[in-house]
């Protein structure tokens, strides 16, 4: 099950007397266990049949007494266990399994347990999957923030400039919660009826429409010297905003895919982007860097982010050789 149909569920009100929430990635955690905190009662009745415990500061004892109460003002009393992972399950879980035995019918019993997924092999965990719902939150690839940041827009009825989602999944990483935050903040300040554009990012979110990763990458698909040093002296003069071993992160990444498209014995439009795991508006630029850099180019200018990585970790790098040195030099050897 995954969390926009558990959400969904408690919207409609249809709760389940216990849940777990597990696993590497805390949004879809915070997602649901959030969602109960807002469905399940109102503000009058939360001071009465609300409690919020914390794994370390609690047991499962007490988990479970207050879970055998019945609620005092509403339909049902909620409890969410938060940082579930530091209860102490290996010592207390005969007393929580005696409890899902018999459920107490008005009780909602949330454990939001961060930063792992919970063994699967223990008894308490086929308990409450037999009981209630369990939802692993697993941790997003980097290849796929791009169309997790696209759903986002689509699940809100707003269009967002594939460029655009690029740039928001290249510069805020995997945190799907900063994500979240910043897809709030567009949602918020670009009117309803616009297409949400790389210039609506470098306005809201701070990251350059003109002098990024994405437009580095362009200008070397198209050998386009004046252009690449352009930005290459601008992210000189902002290393906060381009650290070197970012931009060299996605320059690797970037090539790999020419490389990819290469061999690909199918290179229609559809796809190329469902192999190299991007949106059909980037194909042509990749057919362009294609053309531009031959397989053995490609072969070698891979070597070269190898290298230049290894000296932004401070290996084979001479002691007066600076960042904003080192990207020149590495620019001018994939165009050159």
């Amino acid at each position: 099950m995954n969390a926009n149909t558990v959400v969904s569920d408690i919207k409609k009100r249809k709760f389940s007397p216990v849940y777990l929430l597990h696993g590497d990635e805390s949004y879809y955690i915070d997602l649901v266990s959030d969602a109960l905190e807002e469905e399940v009662l109102n503000d009058a009745q939360k001071g009465f049949d609300q409690t919020i415990l914390y794994g370390k500061d609690t047991s499962v004892v007490n988990v479970v007494n207050a879970a055998k109460r019945y609620p005092m003002m509403s339909d049902y009393q909620l409890i969410i266990i938060k940082e579930a992972q530091d209860l102490k399950w290996k010592t207390e879980e005969d007393l929580l399994l005696k409890y899902l035995e018999n459920l107490t019918p008005t009780t909602i019993l949330v454990f939001a347990y961060k930063h792992g997924k919970f063994d699967k092999r223990k008894k308490v965990y086929k308990a409450i999957e037999k009981a209630g719902t369990v939802l692993e939150s697993a941790k997003l690839y980097e290849n796929k923030v791009g169309e997790w940041v696209a759903e986002q827009f689509r699940v809100a009825q707003r269009q967002i400039h594939p460029q655009a989602a690029a740039m928001m999944a290249e510069y805020l990483g995997t945190d799907l919660s900063k994500i979240a935050n910043e897809i709030g903040k567009l949602i918020l300040n670009v009117p309803k009826e616009q297409e949400i554009q790389p210039l609506h990012i470098e306005q809201n979110i701070g990251i350059s429409k003109d002098f990024n990763v994405f437009e580095l990458q362009s200008a070397l698909a198209k050998r386009n010297t004046v252009k690449a040093m352009q930005i290459v002296n601008y992210f000189t003069a902002n290393p906060k905003s381009n650290p070197m071993p970012v931009v060299i992160g996605n320059l690797g990444n970037y090539f790999t895919k020419i490389l990819k498209y290469h061999y690909l014995p199918d290179k229609s439009p559809q796809v190329a982007a469902k192999q190299l795991g991007v949106h059909t508006f980037f194909l042509k630029e990749y057919e362009m860097a294609a053309r531009n850099f031959n397989r053995k180019k490609t072969f070698e200018i891979i070597h070269h982010l190898s290298t230049y990585d290894l000296k932004t970790k401070g290996l084979n790098v001479g002691p007066f050789t600076e960042g904003g040195e080192m990207i020149r030099e590495l620019v001018f050897k994939i165009l050159n």
